[in-house]
């Protein structure tokens, strides 16, 4: 397995600005782990890995909503992970980890689910192998991110690219279907949705086939 960072701007911008973090994006946070959790399979025994969980608000809110699930979250920035452990019960475990390589056994978790974060992944084919490995089969994976359908999203992307050296590039909804596939998931789902009036959002589902 490969032990370099896959996206070192990534680790940078996020340790500067983790402090100010929740402050500043409360609002897309907020909405971007309501619309998750709503598309979220969740049954009270399975396993979850929060993959880019960040500060930690999608796992402080399936702590309260699914007390006795498995809650599990990675992140390759410490300042991030710190500040999600302030938030989080001892039993949610946090790890620092890349997506394109998580530190778990094959088929360890019932669900890996992604908020935000997948177009930072600077190897999102390799990211998505790795997300079914630690599935097990019949697990799914609930990935929710901009959408490069909608205009706005793509016109700050280009905005990204220029400011903000840590973004990689934003999908359009058939660029994650052809990823999915590609990747082994089968019966892949896509919803695209609104948050406000310009801004866009996606959620893709798949299953990782039974062997």
């Amino acid at each position: 397995m490969q032990t370099e960072a896959p996206n070192k701007n990534v680790a940078e911008e996020y340790a500067r600005i983790a402090g100010h973090y929740d402050q500043r994006w409360s609002y897309y946070i907020d909405a971007t782990t309501r619309e998750t959790i709503a598309r979220l399979p969740l049954g009270k025994d399975d396993r979850l890995l929060d993959i880019g969980c960040g500060t930690g608000t999608l796992l402080s809110r399936l702590a309260v909503a699914h007390p006795t699930t498995r809650l599990v979250g990675v992140d390759p920035v410490p300042a991030m992970l710190e500040i999600a452990r302030q938030k989080l019960s001892p039993t949610v475990e946090t790890h620092e980890a890349w997506a394109e390589q998580l530190p778990f056994a094959d088929a360890e978790f019932d669900l890996v689910v992604s908020c935000s974060m997948f177009h930072y992944v600077a190897r999102p084919l390799d990211a998505l192998i790795e997300m079914r490995r630690v599935l097990r089969p019949g697990g799914q994976l609930v990935l929710t991110d901009w959408c490069g359908n909608y205009l706005m999203c793509r016109l700050f992307e280009r905005y990204q690219q220029m400011c903000a050296h840590a973004h990689t590039q934003i999908y359009r909804t058939g660029d994650c279907v052809r990823m999915l596939e590609e990747s082994g998931y089968t019966a892949v789902q896509i919803e695209t949705y609104k948050i406000t009036w310009l801004w866009g959002l996606m959620t893709v589902r798949g299953t990782h086939a039974q062997a």
